[in-house]
């Protein structure tokens, strides 16, 4: 049987009106290709051959806002969830601190909580599904009687829970002092910062635990955090790594609370984590951003951006 031409007109492709590649804006240029990594590269050498474009280029311009910020005087905060303890990052915090490119640390309360027992015993991080089935998870003792500890000292001095504990831990003479976060910050007098969830902490299980003091002890924390944001102003840098509710939540009510005192423009923000989040992105990257500044976003596991931006750092700064 013959077959009925189609009702539906097709397009008249010869009728269209065509350009040419050679003459059009092109947005990719081999000038922007990635080289070949040689034995022997070194950091510099490494970022050089990255190819300009996306991420790569991302990288560079937050590398040069930190490098930027450090030369000026401009603040870096670095916000850490407890992922970021547990995979044992630790001493490369330390050492950007150490090197004055740390000028705030901020928690939520599980970073405070690992960075507790690194300092006491070397080792962090229980088995959950272990524990969880007969009601053990969460009830070390020692642990509590911890984290009471420098809510104690928090309260008896008048200081903020991350100070607290961060002195707690030096007055105590934990065996691993050193790799405490928390107590390099205090030794470095910088604002080391610690917000609470209760109920979301082990913690809270105990009978030390006092919710009062806590509660009293992490406020402060966070009247602190709204007054530095006023040094943001600029040119300050804030990197948040691994925390995809407490940590983006404070932050925004601290900046808007420095805002609401004095202006507070031209902040630079990143984001760095696992998995792309709403708040961080929001409330970290793209709001404080919206009018001034630049916000970026990098995927990825810490345990390899976080060393990767530590070298990157020291390497544009020749440090």
């Amino acid at each position: 049987m013959e077959k009925k031409p189609t009702r539906h007109h097709p397009a008249d492709l010869t009728r269209l009106r065509r350009t040419r590649a050679r003459t059009r804006r092109s947005l990719v240029d081999v000038e922007r290709f990635a080289q070949p990594p040689q034995s022997g590269d070194d950091a510099a050498q490494f970022l050089d051959k990255l190819p300009l474009f996306l991420k790569a280029s991302e990288w560079r311009k937050l590398l040069d806002a930190i490098a930027a910020a450090h030369e000026k005087g401009k603040p870096i905060f670095w916000l850490l969830g407890a992922h970021v303890l547990k995979c044992g990052l630790s001493p490369i915090v330390t050492d950007l601190l150490q090197s004055g490119l740390v000028d705030l640390l901020a928690f939520n309360g599980a970073g405070a909580i690992h960075d507790l027992e690194i300092a006491f015993m070397g080792r962090t991080s229980e088995d959950v599904a272990a524990g969880l089935r007969e009601g053990r998870f969460g009830m070390a003792r020692d642990t509590s009687q911890w984290f009471a500890g420098g809510v104690r000292t928090s309260k008896r001095q008048k200081i903020g829970l991350g100070e607290g504990i961060g002195r707690y831990i030096r007055s105590s003479r934990a065996p691993y002092r050193q790799l405490s976060l928390l107590s390099s910050g205090v030794a470095a007098n910088i604002p080391s910062l610690v917000f609470p969830a209760i109920g979301a902490e082990i913690v809270a299980q105990h009978p030390e635990f006092d919710g009062a003091a806590v509660g009293a002890a992490g406020h402060l924390d966070f009247r602190i955090l709204a007054e530095q944001c006023r040094r943001l102003h600029r040119g300050g840098v804030a990197l948040l790594f691994g925390s995809a509710v407490i940590l983006p939540e404070v932050f925004l009510k601290a900046l808007s609370v420095a805002r609401n005192r004095t202006r507070v423009e031209g902040i630079v923000t990143a984001n760095f984590d696992m998995i792309q989040h709403y708040r961080p992105n929001v409330n970290v990257v793209s709001r404080p951003t919206l009018h001034s500044g630049r916000g970026y976003s990098f995927t990825g596991h810490h345990e390899l951006m976080l060393p990767l931006l530590a070298w990157s750092i020291k390497s544009r700064l020749g440090i």
